[in-house]
C-alpha cells in the first residue's frame, strides 16, 4: 500500500464492500508512502495513527505535487535529531510550537481551535511529521498566522503575491479596532526624516504599553531620529493562504523615554529583544493622535 498526503483511507466491510469509515491521510511516516499513516477520520475529526489492515484501501485524490516536493526536500535535508539520538520535532512542528508559545496559547486550546486532538498536536510538535494541507490551514487559522509561515517558505519574497479573493470586502477600521490590532505587538514600521531630509521607513520590534507604541533602538540610528518629532507608524498582517489581511496607521509625536524606572519596566516586560541585535537600550515612545486602519476579507454577504 502506498499513499500521499491528502489521500483518503477507506475501510470497507469485507461482507458488503460498503465503506465503514474513511478519513484524510494527514501524516506520513515513510518517504515511500507506506504505512503507518496519521489519519483524520471524517466522522470524529480526530487524528490517529493507523496501520491499515486487509479491509482498507487508499483512494488517491490528487495534489501529489505538494507531497513530492516535500519528500524531495526531506531526502536532501533530513530533520535534525536531538543529542540523545531520539526523534526531534520537524520544522513545521517547531514553528507551530514557537508561534503557540509566543502567543501564550496552551496546546489544548490550540488543538481546540484547529479542531484536532491535543495528542496529535503534541505528536506534531515533538516529532518529525508532514501534515496535510487541510491540517496546515486549520493550524495557521488557529494561531493567526499563515501556511507559508508555518512551512518556512517565502521569507525572501514580499507578501501579497497570492491570488486575490473572488469577492473581497474592503472596510475602514474604527480607532478601537485599530488599538486591538496594534496591541498584538510584533514588527512594525516607523517613518522618519533621514539626515538628508528625505523620508525613511524603518522596521522595528515594538510593544504597546499604556496605549503608547514603544520600541528600542540605539542613539544615532535612523530610528532614533523619531524622538521629538511627529512620525507615522504602520503595522499590518497578511494571510497568504486566504488572500486577506489588515493594516493600521498611527500618527503622533515620538519622544525618548528617559525616566530610569520607566526604562526598567519596559525592558522587563518586553516580549522580545530587537532582532537587529547589538546594544539597543534607547526606548522611544509614540503617543498616537490619529489611528486609522483597513481590512480586506471575504464578502460573506455574496452568494
Amino acid at each position: 500500500m502506498e499513499a500521499h498526503l491528502g489521500d483518503q483511507l477507506v475501510i470497507e466491510s469485507t461482507a458488503t464492500g460498503a465503506a465503514r469509515r474513511d478519513g484524510e491521510i494527514v501524516g506520513l511516516h515513510h518517504e515511500d508512502g507506506t504505512p503507518p499513516y496519521d489519519v483524520r477520520w471524517s466522522d470524529t475529526d480526530e487524528v490517529t495513527l493507523v496501520f491499515p489492515g486487509p479491509d482498507a484501501h487508499v483512494r488517491h485524490l490528487g495534489g501529489h505535487h505538494l507531497t513530492d516536493e516535500r519528500v524531495s526536500r526531506t531526502k536532501s535535508t533530513p530533520p535534525a535529531t536531538p543529542a540523545d539520538g531520539g526523534p526531534g520535532p520537524g520544522d513545521v512542528g517547531r514553528r507551530v510550537a514557537d508561534e503557540r508559545r509566543r502567543q501564550g496559547i496552551s496546546r489544548v486550546e490550540a488543538a481546540r481551535r484547529a479542531r484536532m486532538s491535543p495528542d496529535y498536536l503534541a505528536y506534531l510538535e515533538e516529532n518529525p511529521a508532514d501534515p496535510g494541507p487541510g491540517t496546515l490551514v486549520r493550524l495557521a487559522d488557529a494561531l493567526g498566522t499563515t501556511v507559508t509561515s508555518l512551512l518556512g517558505g517565502g521569507t525572501d519574497r514580499p507578501p501579497g503575491q497570492g491570488r486575490a479573493l473572488w469577492h473581497p470586502r474592503f472596510r475602514e477600521l474604527s480607532p478601537e479596532e485599530c488599538r486591538v490590532l496594534l496591541s498584538t505587538h510584533g514588527v512594525g514600521r516607523v517613518a522618519v526624516s533621514g539626515s538628508d531630509g528625505r523620508p525613511v521607513v524603518v522596521p522595528v520590534n515594538y510593544e504597546v504599553v499604556d496605549e503608547a507604541i514603544v520600541f528600542r533602538t540605539a542613539p544615532h540610528t535612523v530610528a532614533a531620529r523619531a524622538a521629538q518629532t511627529e512620525v507615522a507608524f504602520e503595522v499590518d498582517r497578511v494571510d497568504e493562504a486566504f488572500s486577506q489581511g489588515w493594516s493600521v496607521l498611527a500618527v503622533g509625536r515620538a519622544s525618548a523615554v528617559t525616566d530610569p524606572g520607566a526604562v526598567r519596566r519596559l525592558s522587563q516586560h518586553a516580549h522580545t529583544t530587537p532582532w537587529a541585535g547589538g546594544e539597543r537600550e534607547m526606548w522611544v515612545s509614540i503617543r498616537p493622535t490619529s489611528l486609522t486602519g483597513r481590512r480586506i476579507d471575504p464578502d460573506d454577504q455574496r452568494t
